[in-house]
């Protein structure tokens, strides 16, 4: 290969490794038991407009039966698959959400009779969600242009997280300066009702005691 692109190669290896440790966070893979009539949820966060991926797995027990749902805060089913023991599944986020994967388990035999079942779930959401080699196929992209798309890609969501943090950044300024202002203003309203408290209390001692004659 020609010198700039060879150059070009040893940069992008170069920028893979020093975001890896963004890549790492974009991939969720969790693997737990699941007892005989029992339901068990995970949740996660996700920004808008984000691709997401998963696939599960989940070990065969006789009479016993796993759903597998997932939903957003609106209780708005994303996938659901009845009897559930191994597949994919692959939704967008519609906007910033807090996701919810549940997995449910029914049996007709009481608990303890049943074994737990293994579930194995593997998440992957923003640029590792992305298939880059169906990209490239499709496209005809060759390797480098296929690592700098993946950069690019990166970059931008990147980009995104950081101009999301700096919005809750601002909402949260604003909401403490709401709530300074607030307390500002109902110490203000406290201190004039004790004022106001402490008068009302020296004129009525006052007309007492001329009331009594105990003074003039």
């Amino acid at each position: 290969p020609s010198r700039p692109a060879a150059a070009l190669d040893s940069m992008a290896r170069i920028a893979v490794l020093l975001l890896l440790p963004v890549f790492i966070e974009s991939v969720s893979s969790i693997s737990f038991f699941l007892p005989v009539n029992s339901r068990k949820c995970l949740r996660e966060e996700i920004h808008k407009d984000v691709l997401v991926t998963g696939e599960y797995e989940i070990s065969e027990q006789a009479n016993t039966k796993t759903n597998l749902k997932i939903t957003d805060s609106s209780s708005h089913t994303l996938y659901s698959k009845e009897d559930a023991s191994k597949g994919k599944f692959a939704f967008t986020t519609e906007d910033y959400d807090m996701f919810e994967v549940c997995f449910e388990s029914k049996s007709p035999l009481g608990t303890g009779r049943v074994p737990d079942q293994l579930v194995n779930l593997d998440m992957k959401h923003g640029v590792e969600a992305k298939n880059y080699e169906e990209i490239a196929k499709v496209e005809k992209l060759k390797p480098l242009e296929v690592e700098l798309r993946r950069l690019e890609d990166l970059s931008e969501s990147i980009v995104n997280d950081f101009a999301y943090m700096k919005k809750r950044e601002e909402e949260m300024r604003d909401t403490n300066e709401s709530t300074n202002t607030r307390v500002l203003y109902f110490s203000i309203f406290s201190m004039c009702c004790l004022i106001g408290l402490a008068t009302w209390q020296v004129f009525y001692l006052r007309r007492f005691f001329k009331a009594k004659k105990l003074i003039e």
